[in-house]
């Protein structure tokens, strides 16, 4: 998570809203994939932290599904990024701060509740939560 705080970090530095994400291989320790949001600098409302570490891990393992890998990510999912956990098969998703507003793990759609979701990773919440919402905190903070 430690690794993920640091990609939020950059995004801050970039003007965007400060998560990151990191994919994991548990079988080596290997990090296969890092990053964080870049909605501003790609113009590109998908272009979550989760998303570009989900495609940039697909892309280097050269494979679509992400069996076996876990995803780090400083901010509870939203619904797209929830849906793209399912669909590349992730085994286990753990997450910093909650989000109330916006999430779609354990608020809002709870996406991975749903009779329709195919693939449900194991779910760890509020890991590194006091840093993770504490930048959140600071960078909107710093907005109003």
């Amino acid at each position: 998570m430690d690794i993920a705080l640091d990609e939020a970090r950059a995004a801050a530095g970039r003007g965007e809203v400060p998560v990151g994400a990191v994919i994991v291989d548990p079988a080596s320790g290997a990090i296969v994939a890092r990053a964080g949001n870049e909605t501003r600098a790609l113009n590109d409302p998908t272009a979550h932290a989760e998303i570009l570490a989900i495609r940039r891990a697909a892309a280097g393992l050269g494979a679509e599904r992400l069996s076996g890998c876990d995803l780090y990510v400083t901010l509870e999912p939203c619904a797209m990024c929830a849906g793209a956990i399912s669909f590349a098969r992730l085994r286990r998703l753990y997450y910093g701060a909650g989000d109330p507003k916006g999430g779609g793990v354990a608020h809002g759609g709870r996406f991975f509740a749903q009779p329709t979701c195919h693939h449900r990773p194991e779910v760890y919440p509020g890991i590194g939560e006091a840093a993770a919402a504490e930048l959140l905190r600071e960078f909107f903070g710093a907005r109003r």
